[in-house]
This record gives C-alpha cells, structure tokens and sequence, in this order.
C-alpha cells in the first residue's frame, strides 16, 4: 500500500479518535470508567478478531513474540488507560491536552534511543511545529497551565506508555501482523482492566444496567469504529511506515476533539484555535515526510526530463 493512502487512512483514524473523546466523556457520565473501559476495549479486540478471521491472519503468537503481546498488552492498553482515567481526576483539562500533545516527540525520542533512528531536520521541525499546535489549540480553551500535581505526572506516564509501546509495535512488525498483534494485545488488556475495575468500581456492572440507549449507541461507535478498527488500522500503519512517522498524525488528535466538543458539546472554537490548526496541518506535512516526498518525486522528475 502507497504512504500516501496510509497517510489518508490516519487522517480518518484521527477524526474518529477526536470525535471519541466527546464520546467518552458522555460515557463516563453515565457508568464507571474503568469497567466501561475494559467492556470496550474487550468489544474492540472481538472486532479485530473478526476482521483477522476473514483475512485469514489469525494465529498463535510464537514463542519469541509472547513478549511484544504481553508487553504492548500492558503498556497501550491497562496502564495508558488507567493513568489517563487517573490523571483527568486530578489535573486540569489544559495541562492534559498539552502532556498528550508530546506524544509524538516522546516516540521520535525513543525511536532514536531503540533504533538509533535520527529525524531528518525538516521532520524534526515538523514535530516542533505540531507541538506548537497542540498548545496553541489546548490553551485557547484554557486559564493557562497551572501548576504540576500528581495528575501531571500520571498523564506524563500515560502517554509515555503509550509511545513505549508503539516502540514494540514498531519492533513486533518484523516478525507478526501488527494487526494481530492489536488483537492479543486488547484482549489481554480488556481482562486485566477488568480485574482492576472489580477491584476500583465493585458498583461497576450494576451501573451498566441503567444506561440510556444513546449511551449503547456511542459505546459501540467507540468500540467498534474508534478503538477496534482504529487501532488495527494504526498499528498496521506503524508497521508500514514507522513508530515516529504514524505518531505525527496523533498532532490532529487536538483539532478534531475540539470540533467534536463544538458539536456534540456545544463548546466553543476561539480564533486562536486556527492558529493552533496550521500549525498542526504544517507538522503533519513536515514531521510525517511528505514534503520530503514529494521534494524528492519533484526532483526526480526534473532529472528525467
């Protein structure tokens, strides 16, 4: 597949992921986090399974590859999860949005650490300038940034996990599906969250069985759409064309939630927003190499004439 459609297939990933942090934030309000969390993740990986079934990609993981299972079953799915429930009910919206926004410069750091893998300078300024976005964006709609607190750091660790462990994704690639791969890694989490929210929400099932019907309709929107097929789709992309590459993307995260809050919330989009946006779109161009790309399509085209 072209990087190019891989590239359109993120954006659409990133839409939906956005319009699913307005989802969730219905959702909460109606059940307990976790055990609502470990249902959908557990609904997302009989998605993935059975998108795998009908590509005939379903298989026992190897020896050698039980580590990258286990290992991003921990890291992307229970502790990204846990921190981030944890975190939100400590610290401020603001200081949330904008320890997420390191996301993609947390994985480019680690992939120079794990694969001695160097950005090229215009990639590096790509991911500058989608930090820059991010903040823009996040503090348009905030007070500012208030001080560190233990919320802080809890959302630092949930998005550290989460980069630590497109690095496995990364290096599980060479030898299994990454789709595959996503599939054993929700499956696992979603039981592991599960023991933890029997432990943390004893009320948790109980408050399942009150839930409306629009709670049942974006439950499954984020289910299947957002978290089953957006992470088979993003952690193949990861296969294709790199941890630091595809994490880029993650930059558009901030934009889309904010038209989904704008829309389904009500909250309102400042000017400073559009600023926020351009600066998002430019790292995107730059930090995930399409400029690079199409620079070099020019310039072979120049010699060729």
């Amino acid at each position: 597949m072209s990087y190019s459609k891989i590239y359109l297939m993120l954006i659409g990933i990133m839409v939906s992921w956005g319009l699913n942090v307005s989802i969730l934030k219905v959702l909460v309000a109606h059940t307990d986090p976790v055990t609502m969390t470990s249902l959908r993740i557990f609904t997302a990986s009989l998605v993935v399974f059975l998108v795998l079934y009908f590509l005939g990609r379903i298989r026992l993981p190897k020896k050698s590859e039980f580590f990258y299972v286990f290992g991003g079953a921990l890291l992307n799915v229970v502790l990204h999860h846990f921190f981030l429930a944890e975190g939100l009910t400590k610290t401020s919206a603001t200081n949330t949005g904008l320890i997420l926004g390191m996301g993609p410069l947390l994985t480019v750091i680690l992939s120079m650490l794990f694969f001695r893998k160097k950005p090229s300078f215009i990639r590096l300024i790509g991911f500058i300038c989608g930090g820059v976005g991010v903040s823009f964006t996040v503090l348009a709609g905030g007070n500012g940034v208030h001080s560190i607190n233990l919320g802080d750091v809890e959302i630092l660790l949930c998005i550290l996990s989460q980069a630590l462990s497109f690095i496995l994704i990364n290096k599980a690639a060479q030898t299994m599906d990454p789709r595959l791969l996503t599939g054993y890694m929700m499956l696992i989490g979603a039981f592991l969250l599960f023991v933890i929210s029997l432990w943390k929400e004893p009320e948790g099932l109980a408050s399942l069985a009150s839930a409306p019907p629009v709670f049942w309709a974006g439950f499954f929107f984020s289910a299947v759409i957002a978290t089953g097929m957006g992470h088979l789709i993003y952690n193949y992309s990861i296969g294709q064309v790199g941890a630091a590459e595809a994490s880029i993307f993650l930059n558009l995260n901030t934009f889309f939630s904010l038209v989904g809050a704008a829309v389904f919330l009500n909250e309102t989009i400042v000017p400073a927003h559009f600023i926020g946006l351009f600066f998002i779109v430019a790292g995107v161009l730059l930090g995930s190499g399409t400029l690079e790309m199409w620079m070099l399509q020019r310039k072979n085209k120049n010699l060729s004439a």
